[in-house]
């Protein structure tokens, strides 16, 4: 990857994207500032911020050459809602780019996302990528699927239910999904800094693979003997809506859709090799 000495600041510098697409960028030569909110040990310095706005932050990252915006709300609560978090704040990195004088943003929406949508995370996500897309910056916007690696929430959340020793599957099981290695997303992230084929463009971020969640559960637990309660959708539903359980409300919604997105014509923008998801249960990283 060809970097050509270039500063990127990343918003969400402590999530699971924010960790690994820091740590790959500053491997391969990038100068990397991280925006958070609290300083963790990364291998990148991190500026403190509470929404973007501060005065200072376009001071310290002026003229950098992209912004990855990586803050996103899963699940709302009466405190950080969609619009606030998703919405709002994505419309404040809009203007500390342009405040600080960055042309290029990069945006992680959602597997999924689209105008007609009705499911509210979606709705906000949508809304997110039209404040990018009418920003007049040059933008990459990638909606993805599941990312997985060491330590990614879905995994997290499997370990711990084994932990428990009962594997919960909502429904039926045999919603699809396409995990796609974060490794592979931060090299993607790095091409779309660089090369301009990446400009301007919407592009679902999935894996080379098309899986249901039963199989994924059953590869994951490797052999082990855990038991699986098949939770009813209604009984995961109304656990959601009381704060129970480990799958929200739009976690369950977007089970339910289903969503799978074209795997060869991301392979075929990016020019590269992709992990598959059982080699990386084989190898250990997830479980």
């Amino acid at each position: 990857m060809l970097d050509f000495g270039m500063n990127v600041a990343i918003t969400g510098a402590n999530g699971f994207v924010g960790r690994n697409v820091g740590a790959h960028l500053a491997k391969n030569g990038f100068t990397i500032t991280g925006i958070a909110r609290k300083a963790k040990d990364e291998k990148f310095p991190i500026i403190l911020s509470e929404d973007l706005a501060e005065a200072r932050l376009g001071n310290v990252i002026q003229n950098y050459d992209a912004l990855i915006h990586l803050i996103g709300q899963g699940r709302q609560n009466v405190r950080d809602t969609y619009e606030k978090v998703n919405v709002s704040l994505t419309r404040n990195a809009v203007a500390l780019c342009k405040r600080a004088g960055i042309k290029k943003i990069i945006y992680m929406s959602g597997l999924g996302v689209d105008k007609s949508t009705t499911l509210g995370y979606f709705i906000s996500k949508y809304n997110a990528e039209q404040e990018i897309v009418k920003s007049g910056l040059d933008y990459t916007i990638f909606r993805a699927s599941y990312i997985v690696g060491k330590d990614d929430p879905l995994s997290k959340t499997l370990r711990e239910q084994i932990r428990k020793r009962k594997i919960i599957i909502p429904g039926s099981g045999n919603y699809r999904f396409q995990p796609i290695f974060v490794g592979d997303v931060s090299e993607i992230i790095g091409k779309a800094i660089v090369e301009k084929r990446f400009s301007n463009k919407i592009i679902d971020l999935v894996g080379p693979q098309i899986i249901n969640y039963n199989l994924f559960v059953k590869k994951f637990l490797h052999g082990r003997n855990v038991p699986i309660q098949r939770l009813d959708f209604e009984d995961a539903y109304h656990d959601a809506l009381h704060g129970k359980g480990s799958f929200g409300v739009d976690d369950l919604a977007i089970m339910a859709g289903d969503y799978i997105g074209s795997h060869k014509k991301l392979a075929s923008l990016a020019k590269m090799k992709f992990i598959r998801w059982d080699e990386i249960l084989k190898s250990g990283s997830l479980s």
